[in-house]
């Protein structure tokens, strides 16, 4: 029997829209990327967020495209609670298919 290892690609820093892009168009399937940690719908709203006015957009936008990118079929969105008001956000990539293709081919044109 044997025994996979999975490893969680956790950045050190807000993981922008294009380095998500750039994540997703070139992982394999099964790679793990936590894009958020916290909160992610109140991280996003100004007045109960901590965050300034750029990264609160950042991360809408970075929120967006990860639900599109799971709409596309590309990958998996899951949430981790790590404790009160704490989730880490995961995306898990999916196998690439013929369907996915110029999906794949957008997120590339936007990391380039």
């Amino acid at each position: 029997m044997t025994t996979a290892t999975i490893t969680t690609i956790r950045p050190k820093g807000p993981l922008t829209e294009i380095q998500f892009c750039a994540w997703v168009a070139q992982a394999m399937p099964g790679d793990r990327l936590e894009y958020h940690r916290g909160f992610l719908v109140l991280d996003t709203f100004h007045g109960l967020s901590k965050l300034g006015d750029n990264e609160r957009n950042e991360l809408r936008l970075l929120g967006t495209r990860a639900f599109w990118t799971e709409a596309q079929g590309l990958v998996h969105l899951v949430q981790e609670r790590l404790g009160p008001d704490l989730f880490s956000y995961l995306a898990i990539a999916r196998p690439k298919t013929r369907s996915s293709a110029d999906a794949v081919t957008q997120l590339a044109a936007l990391a380039a």
